[in-house]
């Protein structure tokens, strides 16, 4: 039967009928691919990433230990993406900066490496870099000489990609490197919520306090933390106070309680002593 060109009720219900059955097929393909890229990157939780060397946008070559000591969050982009990475890093910027607002200016070092070698040299990350707007001095852009050490890397950390007609397919994810470079947890979407990065490195931050920060300094930044709070409306975090007040009224009960404990023993004496 040939359906082109024909209009008749039996011919477009078939076409329909085509359609979906093609649809429902891509649909089971994507779901299968979406499942296949969240099973690889979940499995990466625990893993060690590798001491590789890496070039920032000035050409200064780095050991990606550098940057250990403190979290990491590592992006990984390919500079000709003009949908995906561009739209994930614009929403990443903003943040990065609800995050060092929360957390503090020092508090974590951020990472966005090209995996598009050769393309994605320090020049063109220095473009890309400039072109989204970033412009925090904890938020390097990296490339590699080296492929093989590349592809390693994108295996530590669970990012699976592959040749597509748009350039490449790609997962997106950013990754959560705790101080000793183990894969503490990974973030999807282009647009995700600002806690599902800043709360686990909230988490890293108060689990995990450096040894050459004092025993105050050490006490401030755990209150400082406890006490900041996200308030979704503003997309933002703030200091509570309400902690401290807490504080404050069961200080002044517990004073109350005892003054009044005291006074009750010292009357109870003077009954017993006449």
């Amino acid at each position: 039967m040939n359906l082109r060109g024909s209009h008749s009720p039996t011919a477009l219900a078939l076409q329909s009928l085509l359609a979906i059955a093609l649809m429902l097929v891509a649909a089971n393909a994507g779901a299968d691919i979406n499942r296949k890229a969240i099973e690889v990157s979940q499995a990466a939780l625990g893993n060690r990433v590798s001491d590789i060397e890496l070039i920032d946008t000035d050409g200064r070559i780095h050991r990606l230990e550098d940057f250990f000591g403190a979290p990491l969050v590592i992006s990984v982009i390919y500079t000709g993406c003009v949908h995906s990475c561009s739209v994930t890093t614009r929403h990443i910027n903003r943040v990065v900066q609800v995050a060092r607002n929360a957390l503090g200016d020092e508090s974590f070092n951020f990472l966005t490496i090209g995996f598009n070698y050769p393309a994605d040299d320090p020049e063109a990350m220095g473009h890309y870099a400039h072109r989204h707007g970033v412009r925090d001095p904890n938020w390097y852009f990296m490339s590699s000489r080296n492929p093989e050490e590349l592809d390693q890397l994108m295996d530590e950390l669970g990012f699976i990609y592959q040749p597509s007609a748009r350039g490449f397919d790609h997962t997106v994810q950013v990754s959560v490197i705790d101080q000793e470079g183990i894969v503490y947890r990974q973030v999807y979407g282009e647009l995700f919520d600002t806690p599902l990065l800043v709360e686990p490195m909230k988490d890293l931050v108060l689990g995990r306090p450096s040894p050459d920060d004092g025993l105050l300094t050490r006490i401030g930044n755990r209150v400082r933390l406890f006490c900041t709070v996200y308030d979704a409306k503003g997309d933002r975090y703030y200091f509570d106070y309400s902690l401290f007040m807490g504080i404050f009224i069961g200080t002044v009960i517990l004073g109350v309680a005892l003054s009044w404990l005291g006074l009750e023993i010292r009357n109870y004496r003077r009954r017993k002593s006449a």
